[in-house]
């Protein structure tokens, strides 16, 4: 038995992907370009082991077991993988070589995320990318990662994006087969240092619709997303220009226009799309006043909602106690308070003194202070680095090949 495990990032997209021109390969509307988040506060980790003594393919989620033939996603992921092993062994055969028969072996999968699981977090993206890549280490697969990315696009689309860390660009492509549609890094983790994010997390509930049925709905219903589609591509070279050039002030603007945009062409949706409730609104209102009110007049922050209510918000490291504090004032919790921000870069924020710093027109009253636990906790996190594989102790498999924990 050959068992591999490695963790994937979540990514949070600046220029949002919405909307498939292929649902079967998944290949998008738009481009897309997103940030690559710290493994240490979000991730998924996935082993997989292989031994021919296994009767059938079988996977565990979060401790419970999938019918696993009813997930198509990771079926492409699996016979992708398995294809490109099948080459591999065929051409050591030719050569006179031996390869364990790898490919011809059932496998057993336990993944586990440890945040909650379709809730606006993408979990579908770190997960299926921690799957593709660690079935590509389980095969031991000669491809570079932009390759592995198409593989895990197959799985799911934004899954492509967190193949690599800092900052990623998911070229939308035109072949009809999908072969330069895939993802390429715009900038390592190491570019930008002092950019930071904070995840206002509004609801952990799995939500109403999901991104699927919700982006082939807005393709067939909504007239806005023909005008998305001409604007995105400006957007994109606007964004990786702004990266490169650290230039907070257009990567902001960027950012918050495109996820109104977004969120917009889920109005227009027939029926409408409500990802967005009045905790996420107010958080707009906050921001948008925070950076009203800047002494400089430039941006200190930048909002973002993928698909669900939690926000997550790009603002440099100085200004992030700032925001964090306003955060914590606005939406008060009756968690203890390692439950509700858990301070992993020691920022000893002071929820009473919110007000920020020389922002002498800040309005106090732009928002109530909202009900408390309107947001449940906060996650305070970096750009970082890709994909990472772990050490054996680290597997969530057994020696049987069975999870070691299960729910």
């Amino acid at each position: 038995m050959k068992t591999v495990t490695c963790s994937a990032p979540v990514n949070i997209a600046v220029i949002k992907y919405w909307g498939k021109r292929d649902t079967e390969l998944i290949l998008p509307t738009n481009s897309s370009l997103s940030v690559t988040l710290s493994q240490d506060i979000l991730h998924s980790k996935t082993s997989v082991s292989a031994s021919p003594e296994f009767e059938q393919d079988r996977l565990w989620l979060n401790g419970k077991e999938e019918d696993i033939t009813k997930n198509k996603r990771m079926h492409n992921c699996f016979r992708e993988t398995r294809t490109l092993r099948e080459k591999m062994e065929e051409k050591a055969k030719a050569e006179g070589k031996t390869l364990e028969p790898l490919s011809t072996y059932k496998v057993h999968v336990c993944s586990e995320n440890n945040f909650p699981t379709a809730a606006g977090l993408a979990s579908s993206a770190s997960g299926l990318a921690a799957l593709a890549y660690t079935l590509a280490q389980l095969y031991e697969l000669d491809v570079s990662t932009s390759e592995l990315s198409k593989i895990a696009r197959q799985g799911s689309g934004s899954a492509c994006r967190s193949l690599f860390g800092g900052f990623v660009s998911w070229e939308m492509g035109e072949k009809e087969d999908g072969s330069d549609s895939f993802a390429v890094q715009v900038a390592p983790e190491s570019h930008w240092p002092d950019l930071e994010a904070l995840i206002c997390v509004v609801s952990d509930a799995k939500k109403g619709t999901s991104s699927t049925a919700g982006m082939q709905s807005t393709i067939k219903t909504s007239p806005l997303m023909n005008e998305r589609i001409k604007i995105v591509p400006g957007r994109m070279e606007g964004m990786k220009k702004a990266i490169l050039e650290k230039d907070f002030e257009s990567f902001a603007e960027l950012t918050m226009r495109d996820s109104n945009q977004f969120h917009s062409v889920c109005l227009d949706t027939f029926p409408p799309i409500f990802y967005l409730n009045d905790t996420s609104r107010a958080i707009i209102q906050l921001i948008t006043e925070y950076n009203r009110s800047s002494p400089d007049g430039k941006f200190k922050a930048a909002y973002t909602y993928d698909a669900g209510p939690n926000a997550v918000i790009y603002a440099p490291k100085e200004n992030m106690k700032e925001i964090i504090q306003l955060i914590g004032h606005y939406f008060p919790s009756n968690k203890a308070p390692v439950e509700f921000f858990a301070d992993h870069y020691q920022i000893q924020p002071n929820f009473d003194d919110f007000k920020p710093k020389d922002h002498v027109e800040f309005n106090e009253g732009v928002v109530p202070v909202q009900p408390v636990g309107s947001v449940s906790r906060l996650l305070h996190t970096k750009v970082d680095d890709g994909p990472r594989v772990w050490p054996e102790s680290e597997s969530l498999l057994n020696e049987e090949g069975l999870p070691k924990r299960t729910a």
